[in-house]
């Protein structure tokens, strides 16, 4: 297998090249009740302390995501939250006024993105949605997407131009099926926040996953996915976790998923 052919030459140099791996959080959420707990200083510390060097976060109400990037406008990628309240993220996609708001948000702020969209294949045809990916397109802005396969292919109909990052590896998260929806949609990434336990199950990197990152070593990128307050206090342990199954990889193929796929969608002006 590949992954056994390139052990004895990957592991001699991983301790030295990730020692300090740089990790670029491809997946945060700084909502309301977690303001309550946490300032805007005190999260741009826990980045800081976890040697995050850049981070998309979106947030519930939108602008809450705007008061972490003024304070740290090098570190802060903002993606613009479509929900106000917590019961949008249910309701959203039926909701008719939503594509003129985010329109009109998007007119102010620095935004670099909209999403996290929570949305399944039941509701795949909702005319919002199409009008948030034919913005999306019109806007040269990628989408955050917590959704399963027949909603990315719906995506990829309504426009192929559309970058998606899909949240958390899908809602079917197994390394066949992503391997051929990587193959179908090349402006598609996928974000792997939350899947630690399936990539390396008691820390050791899956056979199938290894081989799955090594074909295509440019369309992933990591993240915590801070979803409540408590990922937010278990961020370092997280992170760690994540540099544990990087360290598996070949140094190259580490820094991609680390942090230079994340630049090269996010930050496209300032990738090389």
């Amino acid at each position: 297998m590949l992954r056994t052919a390139l052990l004895l030459l990957v592991f001699p140099f991983t301790s030295v090249v990730n020692a300090e791996l740089p990790l670029f959080d491809a997946h945060l959420h700084y909502n309301e009740n977690h303001a309550q707990e946490f300032t805007p200083q005190a999260i741009i510390r826990i980045l800081q302390r976890n040697h995050i060097s850049r981070a998309l976060v979106t947030s519930r109400p939108p602008q809450l995501v705007q008061t972490l990037y003024e304070r740290a406008p090098d570190r802060i990628i903002p993606f613009l939250g479509v929900y106000e309240q917590f019961a949008d993220k249910q309701n959203w996609h039926r909701d008719t006024s939503v594509p003129a708001r985010v329109a009109s948000q998007l007119e102010s702020g620095n935004w670099r993105g909209i999403g996290e969209l929570h949305i399944f294949a039941e509701n795949r045809h909702s005319p919002v949605l199409r009008q948030l990916v034919q913005l999306a397109m019109q806007q040269g802005l990628p989408l955050l997407m917590h959704t399963d396969p027949a909603v990315i292919d719906t995506i990829y109909e309504i426009g192929t131009g559309v970058s998606v990052i899909w949240a958390h590896a899908g809602a079917y998260p197994y390394p066949d099926l992503l391997a051929d929806y990587l193959n179908r949609y090349p402006n598609l990434y996928i974000d792997l926040s939350v899947r630690n336990e399936r990539i390396a199950p008691d820390g050791k990197l899956d056979e199938a996953w290894y081989e799955l990152l090594i074909r295509f070593p440019d369309r992933f990128l990591v993240g915590v996915d801070t979803f409540s307050s408590e990922q937010w206090h278990k961020y370092g342990d997280t992170t760690r976790t994540i540099r544990s199954w990087l360290e598996q990889l070949p140094p190259d193929v580490a820094k991609q998923l680390a942090y230079h796929n994340a630049r090269s969608i996010l930050l496209p002006s300032k990738a090389n």
